[in-house]
């Protein structure tokens, strides 16, 4: 998932002192159904875009809002929202705007080795376009801690910039921050951040970061996130584990590595729909998600990696095989809900809250 940063009104007050910065952005709560509620299907929302500009090297921040110009739907730090490109692609953006502003502002990197997505944006959209999205939603939210080491790699700057005012402003909590890119031209917000205390590590002046001493010096019960390219990510989670710290909170930008050799879901079973009872077989080579909507189900869905949490589904009975790369250990074992777009039952029955 690309990434989006999100400011506490006093974040961006102190911005403005700083440099002037007058963006936007926001977030919502981890989409679960309260008690009693079952899955409900979301419909897009038609914006239109009010703003564009080149945060920096190869990043560019579009700004969205109503077309009639109402409030836009609030969030929490480390929400995204799928946007529906005209190239006929759907991708998942962080939010980065004013907390609690009208509008919604996401930050795109252009990958020169991705599939189209942030080429489309950074080529085609422009003030005065509309965009069709969805959400937003958060499966990276903000725990409390008694402090707090955020470590960053280029654009997974985005979606920690609005926890870090979230810590400075409201839990008032010591923090640590460290924001790796390729460049310093190539780190967005990067004067900002610099201004409040964010350590910058451009590799090419610094290198790699030292997770090792990084991690070392933070204290035992700091809560621990990290959000940016794959190589990054797991090497703070294989550093956490060497020395023994919980595991960390992540984002990821794309699905992690998952070995489904002698995996218990890799076989045909049945899927049952708590609303009517309909029942569909789940070939061995096809995933949930597929077999629903070839049969006219309306079920949400986007990436289909199991990374943007967007078809998220509570299970009523059954044993899950977890394959995404949203869920923590803990969601796992309590084995409440699941992401049918790549995962899958260990049994030959399980009945969804659809």
């Amino acid at each position: 998932m690309q990434a989006i940063c999100v400011f506490q009104p006093e974040f961006i007050r102190v911005f403005s002192k700083v440099n002037g910065w007058d963006g936007n952005c926001c977030v919502v709560d981890r989409l679960r159904y309260p008690a009693g509620m079952s899955y409900v299907y979301e419909e897009y929302r038609d914006l239109v875009v009010i703003e564009r500009v080149e945060e920096a090297e190869g990043v560019v921040t579009i700004r969205v809002g109503a077309p009639t110009g109402e409030k836009l739907p609030s969030w929490e730090p480390g929400a995204h929202i799928d946007v529906q490109l005209g190239n006929g692609i759907e991708r998942q953006y962080s939010l980065c705007s004013h907390f609690g502003a009208d509008t919604w502002r996401i930050a795109v990197l252009r990958e020169l080795d991705g599939r189209g997505g942030s080429s489309y944006v950074h080529d085609n959209i422009n003030v005065g376009d509309h965009v069709r999205t969805r959400g937003p939603r958060n499966h990276f939210p903000l725990v409390d801690a008694p402090s707090y080491l955020f470590i960053a790699g280029g654009v997974g700057v985005t979606p920690m910039v609005p926890m870090l005012g979230q810590v400075i402003f409201d839990k008032d909590a010591p923090w640590t921050f460290y924001y790796g890119g390729r460049t310093r031209n190539s780190m967005a917000f990067r004067d900002r951040l610099e201004a409040l205390g964010v350590v910058l590590w451009p590799q090419d002046e610094k290198g790699l970061l030292p997770l090792d001493e990084i991690l070392s010096q933070t204290a035992p019960d700091a809560a621990v996130y990290c959000c940016g390219p794959e190589p990054l990510i797991s090497a703070v989670e294989e550093a956490c584990a060497r020395l023994g710290r919980p595991v960390p909170h992540v984002e990821r930008f794309a699905a992690k590595p998952v070995d489904t050799a002698g995996d218990p879901g890799d076989h045909e079973f049945t899927v049952v729909l708590n609303s009517s009872g309909a029942e569909f077989t789940i070939p061995r080579d096809r995933s949930i998600i597929e077999v629903l909507l070839d049969n006219g189900v309306p079920v949400m869905t986007s990436c289909t990696e199991g990374v943007c949490g967007t078809c998220e589904t509570k299970v009523i009975s059954g044993d899950i095989a977890h394959r995404d790369s949203i869920l923590s250990e803990e969601d796992r074992e309590e084995g409440i809900y699941m992401m049918p777009c790549v995962s899958r039952c260990k049994g030959d029955r399980l009945v969804l809250d659809i």
